[in-house]
């Protein structure tokens, strides 16, 4: 049997849950060999987790991004880029390397934080990733600042809204979280043709610790496998909401997703 590889370029979560701590578990999780390309440190300060983030140097990320690509990857994904220079220089290696399978998990802050701290990084993630992206996987906060829309997205039919200037800008599906907002946990995904409502069971939770990359991994690693993106992110959903579920405590301030729940407890998602 031939390995199937797959590429995330994010950040490092020092507690080990979000970032490329969370990809390569997932990776793992999903039978696909994960190789990571860094673009910063998060490091928590003990009394508080306040976050601090220590960029890496864009010619060190590019060295990564060169080892892993001269490899071959199937599938891609990237996540906290951190820079207009760090977006830049992944967009031109992924198109250089015609990465069909590429998902853009546009992330913008650290979970906690509500407002974007570089609004120069949403921007240059709209103009050069989104085109780039077979899915992207905002959550609400996120596609609401991607789309440009009016105010904040509270429902189903703002995510609609959302989805469709989404996909106008370039990205051929778009999957928006709607996690503990909305009723049943809903996400919504657009192709461009229709939309499909995604629920699943709303888990009474502080413990969902790095959900979202973890998310994105598993639709990149079910697109690395040859599922479609629908089917990708039908099974990315189930597989979260089997990690949220089983869910744990890391300390007094934050509970980590289990990673490896959903190959021992499996959750059944309506669709």
């Amino acid at each position: 049997m031939t390995m199937k590889k797959t590429l995330t370029l994010a950040g490092n979560d020092s507690s080990g849950g979000a970032g490329q701590a969370a990809d390569l578990k997932t990776f793992q999780e999903h039978d696909v060999y994960g190789m990571a390309a860094i673009t910063s440190i998060v490091s928590m300060k003990p009394d508080g987790w306040n976050h601090q983030v220590a960029p890496i140097d864009g010619h060190v990320v590019e060295k990564q991004l060169d080892t892993i690509l001269s490899v071959g990857v199937d599938a891609a994904k990237s996540g906290m880029l951190g820079s207009v220079d760090i977006i830049e220089l992944g967009a031109k290696k992924f198109a250089e390397h015609k990465l069909d399978r590429y998902v853009l998990d546009p992330v913008m802050v650290c979970k906690g934080e509500d407002e974007v701290l570089l609004p120069e990084n949403t921007d240059a993630m709209r103009e050069l990733l989104l085109p780039l992206a077979l899915v992207t996987t905002p959550n609400l906060f996120e596609a609401w600042q991607l789309a440009g829309t009016s105010g904040p997205i509270k429902d189903i039919d703002g995510m609609k809204e959302a989805a469709v200037r989404i996909h106008e800008l370039g990205a051929k599906n778009v999957v928006i979280k709607g996690g503990r907002t909305l009723e049943n946990a809903a996400d919504l995904f657009y192709d461009g043709k229709e939309f499909v409502v995604l629920e699943g069971e709303k888990i009474d939770t502080t413990y969902n610790h790095g959900a979202g990359c973890t998310f994105a991994a598993a639709v990149t690693a079910n697109l690395a496998h040859g599922k479609s993106p629908k089917e990708a992110v039908s099974n990315a959903k189930q597989f979260v909401n089997a990690a949220i579920k089983h869910g744990f405590k890391l300390n007094e301030y934050v509970g980590s997703v289990m990673h490896g729940a959903y190959n021992k407890f499996p959750v059944e998602v309506n669709n």
